[in-house]
């Protein structure tokens, strides 16, 4: 298990901030070595076209990813802020629920490289974002 403590669901869902609650996102699987969540695709996310705008999808990378990073450290000395993200739109989707999966690549003591991938219903992959984040003391 890669978790600084282990955690429940509860404790993880306090961390969601203004944006992602905003947004509606959910986390819904904390794993031995991944974080999941959800976010709906509704007209809060989604743009002009009707289909999930990719600033959302980046919100809900970013938003997995750095909690991730977050819970495997020991909070009382050190926190993780983002340092650069990318995504590639791969599938357009105008309804319903994308699920996101937040893997690491990297865990280093100053940095941590996190893999995204988002996915429809059908399992479909929507995105795929790789997340930075740089690791801070207190």
């Amino acid at each position: 298990m890669i978790w600084f403590r282990p955690y429940t669901l509860d404790e993880v869902h306090f961390r969601v901030a203004a944006l992602p609650s905003h947004l509606g996102i959910e986390f819904i699987e904390l794993g031995p070595d991944y974080l999941k969540g959800r976010m709906p695709v509704d007209e809060r996310t989604r743009q002009p076209y009707g289909i999930l705008h990719g600033g959302a999808s980046v919100a809900l990378a970013e938003t997995l990813g750095s909690t991730g990073a977050v819970l495997t450290l020991d909070q009382d000395k050190q926190y993780a802020v983002g340092q650069e993200i990318n995504a590639n739109h791969v599938r357009p989707i105008a309804s319903g629920y994308v699920f996101g999966t937040a893997r690491p690549l990297h865990i280093g003591k100053r940095s941590h490289v996190w893999d995204i991938r988002i996915v429809d219903e059908k399992e479909r992959l929507v995105c795929v974002s790789r997340l930075t984040v740089a690791i801070l003391d207190r």
